[in-house]
């Protein structure tokens, strides 16, 4: 018995199609301690925009799961929705070089595709960077392992899930965070 909201989000795991990534997502998730609430979408939501509009909430709550190469190695960076990351300022924050990782090595370090990239359940841990804006949301929503899925979560629970660092991604944020600035 399916049971679909009005935003187009299947919220029964009976119903829901089966995929090995959020299976492999929802394994780990568990063996974290965290029973996920993996939800498929009725389309694919590989933007946050999209994302956000099928849930019903706004694009800030969404975490983008991005992956970069910092120098040579790939970096997870989960970023609100409602904003981008400055590559530039971040890769300096790091004392590194910062790009956009291609979708071969998204998806060697990952085992998932871009736009369903979780933030766990990939082959081996990827260093995480989770955007200190997605703490202005009790609840926020992540990509668990394919295009059309996501699971609810927090940012406390991204920092703890991954054991990533907190972390500005842009340098406005930064400044607000500090109390510098306009």
């Amino acid at each position: 018995m399916a049971d679909t909201s009005p935003h187009g989000v299947t919220a029964t795991a009976a119903t829901m199609p089966s995929h090995p990534a959020v299976e492999k997502v929802a394994v780990e998730l568990r063996r974290l301690g965290i029973e996920p609430e993996v939800r498929w979408l009725d389309g694919a939501a590989t933007t946050a925009q999209s994302a956000a509009e099928a849930l019903g909430i706004g694009v800030g709550q969404i975490a983008n799961s991005l992956i970069f190469l910092l120098d040579d190695a790939p970096v997870l960076v989960l970023t609100s929705g409602a904003h981008r990351v400055d590559t530039a300022w971040l890769g300096a924050q790091l004392g590194g070089t910062i790009g956009r990782a291609s979708k071969d090595v998204v998806k060697q370090a990952t085992g998932q595709t871009i736009g369903g990239v979780a933030p766990v359940g990939h082959p081996s841990p990827v260093r995480t960077y989770v955007d200190t804006a997605l703490a202005a949301h009790d609840e926020v929503w992540a990509a668990a392992g394919h295009p059309r899925t996501v699971f609810r979560t927090s940012f406390a629970e991204l920092v703890r899930l991954t054991g990533g660092t907190s972390s500005p991604v842009e340098p406005e944020a930064a400044d607000a965070e500090s109390g510098e600035g306009a």
